[in-house]
């Protein structure tokens, strides 16, 4: 047969096939729909574990830029996820079971990483462990598979692979980094430990299932076999060494028309980086959802729910870092010279439910549509002669607009109309209590006006002297929300 269709030629030597395989490899052997979708359900219930994890380890990780690769690498498994569901509910296997644990020493495997002690281990585990057995998996899946009857699924894997091997450059290098400053004991430990996880991978037949499974474990769990308990409080490493300074309200001078476009790139940039507090209080949202029981919360949520909001959490994460750039782009000391609250985030978390908080983020979303919204900030930038801040604003308006359509689809579809929406929205954030004043009290602040600093580096840096009026801006949010709503309830 191989002979006989080794002689077959497409017309004029063209590409046969559209270019997906050769005759001789698409009329080879491959498996059938079944055994596909058997291994397609184990990657997706691995890729899902892996999406949770990030989320469930993101808000209290104080590092910064691991607050932000969990951001990054939840949405694109979040992505994964969706191609995988669209993929398998359409090769004729109603009800789907994605679902369903596939086997317990998978399960246990993803438990582990989900509660390790540190975000060494964690890290480890997830990038050492899970996703390059999600990429063998894959890999192997496109040597089995007939790459012309299953050019879909094939089309998944290959969008899907070097996204994982950039997943896991990235690991590797915030473990060598974290490496550095682990004990020896600690090393020891992490070692052991990732043997115990091949250990799990082994007793399940490896993550696609396709080795003996033994079902046997010869150790016991280290860290999953006691309860755990999910951490939503809003972690910050020491470069931010005054996490509940609101000594400078940043809308206030925005919207301001005597200062200068100029310098209010300055505060822009600030508002920016201070965006890392939404995807602290979007991952909570998603997890306590995912794990609400009895009336705590509505239940239901669909996939897509969760797909949407991982995406605007990763957008978030993005405008952060358009505001980190900004400052080093600028020469500017942004640890030393901005204090980046987490008050935001901490407040939500801790006083509303998930579906409050939700309430919350699409009304400041909707108030970003109007005229001092992210126009305004795009007309600043641009009108500011920085071409950076015109660029970052430009796209953060996009995002925002985004945002507001998700916020349409999954908040305001449960009111009778948008008022009623944006009514219970702010009615949700007069409920925060700020404790101003108490936090200043009990030692925790002195609301330092840091915006005198920033200013006159930055008239360093351009080599100009700083106008009096602008250096002497000292607005704080004592009293005055950040949409410039006078707060009904504060401490």
């Amino acid at each position: 047969m191989s002979d006989v269709i080794g002689n077959y030629e497409s017309l004029k030597g063209l590409p046969p096939l559209a270019g997906l395989t050769s005759f001789e490899d698409a009329a080879g052997p491959g498996m059938g729909v079944e055994a596909c979708v058997d291994r397609l359900k184990r990657i997706h219930y691995s890729l899902h574990r892996s999406w949770s994890i990030c989320l469930a380890r993101l808000t209290s990780e104080p590092i910064y830029e691991l607050k932000m690769g969990f951001s990054h690498h939840a949405h694109l498994t979040a992505e994964h996820v969706t191609l995988f569901r669209e993929r398998v509910s359409e090769m004729r296997h109603p009800p789907l079971g994605l679902d369903k644990v596939p086997d317990v020493n998978l399960e246990a495997f993803f438990d582990e990483i989900l509660m390790s002690d540190n975000a060494l281990q964690m890290i480890a585990g997830l990038y050492r462990g899970a996703f390059p057995a999600i990429l063998e998996s894959a890999t192997c899946y496109l040597e089995d598979t007939n790459l012309l009857t299953d050019a879909p699924t094939v089309r998944i894997l290959k969008i899907m692979i070097p996204e994982l091997e950039s997943m896991i450059d990235w690991g590797n290098a915030a473990i060598s980094a974290l490496e550095k400053e682990a004990t020896d004991d600690e090393r020891a430990t992490l070692e052991s430990w990732m043997d115990e996880l091949s250990a799990w991978l082994a007793a399940a037949g490896q993550l696609d299932g396709t080795d003996p499974a033994s079902g046997e474990i010869t150790t016991t769990p280290r860290f999953s076999g006691k309860d755990w308990e999910y951490d939503n409080i809003p972690q910050r490493d020491e470069r931010f060494p005054d996490p509940y300074n609101m000594g400078v309200h940043a809308e206030e001078f925005l919207y301001d028309e005597k200062f200068d476009e100029r310098d209010k790139v300055l505060m822009m940039f600030y508002k920016r980086i201070r965006e890392i507090d939404v995807p602290e209080m979007m991952a909570p949202i998603m997890v306590e959802l995912m794990n609400a029981t009895g009336n705590e919360e509505k239940g239901g949520r669909p996939w897509a729910f969760y797909r949407d909001l991982t995406r605007q959490m990763w957008d978030e994460a993005r405008h952060a870092m358009m505001g980190e750039v900004g400052f080093a782009k600028l020469g500017l000391d942004w640890p030393k010279l901005v204090m980046v609250n987490f008050t935001w985030s901490k407040g939500l978390n801790e006083q509303l439910t998930p579906t409050e908080r939700h309430a919350v983020l699409w009304f400041i979303e909707q108030g970003l549509m109007n005229k001092t919204g992210k126009r305004f900030e795009w007309e600043v930038g641009k009108a500011s002669g920085d071409a950076y801040s015109e660029l970052i604003q430009d796209f953060d308006w996009a995002d925002e607009v985004l945002h507001a359509r998700i916020g349409r689809d999954w908040y305001v579809k449960d009111f009778e109309n948008v008022k009623e929406a944006a009514a219970y929205g702010s009615e949700c954030w007069d409920k925060v209590m700020t404790d101003w004043g108490q936090w200043r009290i009990d030692g925790l602040t002195e609301h330092r006006n840091w915006w005198p600093d920033l200013y006159k580096a930055a008239c360093i840096m351009r080599g100009t002297e700083p106008d009096p009026e602008t250096l002497a801006y000292d607005e704080t949010y004592a009293s005055t929300r950040a949409d410039l709503n006078r707060i009904s309830a504060s401490g």
